[in-house]
């Protein structure tokens, strides 16, 4: 008879749960993840069996183990299985007979299990979007120390630049004592930064071979060298998105619609979105908005400037990143360059509706 196994992993162990064919369970089985108890117990099991497993922080090794026993791994979405689940009381037994039998039942909440190379390259990306966010917060601290002692910084418009690094080094001599020495150190760290995101992008340029798909994705306005390959990496197959809109909020920039009663309300953007992509796709239309001169008469341009005198910066931005992420699917899903969209109305009655419920 078919088992269908439902495994609740943490940081230390595992229990699973075994449901058959019937929505009998067996009894809760504890793994400590010791790897060598885990690939026993693995073994141990019926050849090829169903396994859901939720996608927790550390999943990767997990279902590594899975795959590598020859069982058929299903990663679920936690926080959609729970409310499937139903119920009041939480305990580890019940979390996994939960899974089993949502898995058994068909209506487990699955989602795509990237191939262990993509995630393995897309922590390179990411760890540059960590650092770059560090030299951000810095030079943030740093020029919050000179505000704060009304130090003028003469029309330097980047103080870490060849000059602005210059002029900062005069701007710190008249600081208060301990402040000078934290922002000095600030600095240093930034300069050792800056030092680590070079060799991370000579590393991406390396390991991470151009492809067709990079190439169509930096065909889109403002997407380059670095958010390119970040955005083909987190996307992975665009087959697994239905359509254009599915993808711009799995990016996390499409808000939640609420309607009921002949009332309609939009809240905010769900918690549970890949906010690498969301910020590939963000800083993208930054880019085009500080390029707006050089991209006079490019859709994205007339988008932002039509939005932004009715919806105010912050959405403006939002709607170019939306635009963009939709964008993205078409010239992956079609394998073709990106093309501003032809013979349409530039941010119509559609447009600002859609702009009207992007989070700000």
């Amino acid at each position: 008879m078919k088992e269908y196994i439902g495994c609740d992993a943490h940081k230390k162990y595992s229990v699973f749960v075994a449901v058959d064919e019937q929505g009998h369970a067996a009894r809760a089985v504890r793994v400590e993840h010791d790897r060598e108890v885990f690939r026993k117990y693995l073994a141990d099991l019926p050849e090829k069996s169903p396994i859901a497993v939720e996608a927790t922080g550390h999943w990767y090794w997990i279902a590594d183990a899975m795959e590598a026993a020859g069982h058929q791994v299903h990663l679920t979405n936690a926080g959609e299985a729970k409310k499937r689940m139903g119920g009041t009381h939480k305990t580890d037994r019940l979390d996994a007979r939960g899974l089993g039998m949502l898995l058994r039942n068909g209506t487990l909440p699955e989602v795509w299990i990237p191939p262990a190379e993509l995630r393995d390259q897309r922590d390179l990306l990411r760890t540059r979007m960590a650092l770059v966010a560090m030299r951000t917060a810095l030079k943030n601290r740093i020029h919050g120390a000179l505000d704060r002692y009304g130090i003028q910084r003469e029309g330097i418009s980047d103080l870490f630049g060849g000059i602005g690094r210059k002029h900062l080094e005069l701007c710190l001599e008249y600081l208060p004592e301990e402040t000078r020495y934290t922002t000095q150190q600030q600095a240093v760290t930034l300069d050792q930064i800056d030092e680590q995101i070079e060799k991370l992008e000579a590393r991406i340029e390396r390991v991470i071979e151009p492809s067709e798909g990079v190439r169509w994705l930096k065909s889109l306005p403002g997407v380059g060298a670095i958010l390119g390959p970040l955005i083909a990496l987190e996307v992975g197959k665009v087959e697994r998105f239905p359509g254009p809109g599915h993808l711009a909020s799995y990016a996390g920039l499409v808000a939640r619609t609420i309607s009921s009663g002949g009332h309609t309300r939009h809240g905010k953007v769900s918690q549970n979105v890949n906010r690498y992509l969301k910020w590939a796709f963000v800083e993208a239309a930054n880019v085009i908005v500080m390029q707006q001169k050089k991209m006079a008469g490019r859709h994205v341009v007339k988008l932002y400037q039509r939005l932004r005198g009715s919806k105010g910066h912050a959405k403006a931005v939002t709607a170019v990143a939306r635009h963009l992420a939709e964008a993205s699917y078409w010239v992956l899903k079609n394998q073709e360059i990106y093309r501003d969209p032809a013979h349409r109305e530039v941010a119509g009655p559609a447009a600002e509706a859609a702009a009207s419920v992007l989070p700000g």
